[in-house]
């Protein structure tokens, strides 16, 4: 197993001090790098962990945060204020490049080979990267089918996936159409995996508070969406060993 090293990194964003998680792999040189956007609720230990698995795999890698280090218990309150975010490119934006910016200020960090994966919220953050015409490898989401404005997926550079639970009603067909018709319109290389009879939210663990109804954990289908992020970044963003590695 190779030896991760992690380390909390604040930073300022949206009017607030955001908390990240940074994981490092094992040695001294430069690496590609993922920034990991996580959902509505906030930044916790699963995200956390999922950089630390793409450290494993080789990547430096930023869990960044949304919600100023905090995590919401109640769905009106999270709602309150993920609700007029989404609705804001420009604040997504905001908050995904101050995160860019941690990212690619990390000596270890590749600053030419970096992607992005986003959950609900989060991927809605790293779709706006792509549209506002950031050099990424490839962009992952689950859960958030968002669409931006006219014209502007068309200044996406990479490939995008897409992951979304069939019976998911905060995501449902219509949005599914509506992404990909303006992925497609926009001339995107793009993907969308429709995972049966999963909610929303599917990849995330359950968790010990109220839920917004149509949110439900998927085991398989939630394993089967991070092999599937793991094969995307393993196609446009490939871990060289450095020479002489064992």
């Amino acid at each position: 197993m190779t030896m991760v090293t992690t380390r909390t990194v604040e930073y300022p964003a949206d009017g607030l001090t955001m908390v990240g998680h940074l994981a490092l792999p094992a040695g001294a040189d430069h690496r590609p790098a993922v920034l990991i956007g996580p959902e509505g609720p906030g930044l916790n230990d699963f995200q956390r962990h999922r950089a630390e698995a793409l450290a494993e795999l080789g990547y430096v890698a930023l869990a960044f945060d949304i919600n100023g280090g905090r995590w919401f218990t109640d769905p009106e309150e999270m709602l309150a204020h993920t609700t007029p975010l989404l609705a804001d490119p420009d604040r997504m934006r905001g908050i995904g490049h101050a995160a860019l910016d941690v990212l690619r200020a990390e000596p270890r960090t590749d600053a030419d080979r970096i992607a992005a994966v986003g959950y609900g919220t989060g991927g809605a953050i790293v779709l706006e990267l792509g549209r506002d015409g950031v050099d990424l490898r490839a962009i992952g989401t689950v859960n958030a089918l968002t669409t931006g404005r006219p014209g502007e997926a068309a200044r996406i550079r990479c490939p995008v996936w897409a992951g979304v639970g069939s019976e998911d009603p905060i995501m449902p067909p219509a949005q599914r159409d509506a992404f990909a018709a303006e992925m497609q319109a926009a001339g995107v290389d793009w993907r969308l995996v429709v995972y049966g009879g999963a909610l929303h939210a599917f990849h995330h663990p359950p968790v010990d508070q109220t839920v917004v109804p149509g949110v439900g954990h998927h085991p398989r289908h939630a394993e089967r969406a991070w092999r599937d992020i793991v094969a995307l970044l393993a196609e446009c963003l490939p871990v060289t060993e450095p020479a002489g590695a064992a």
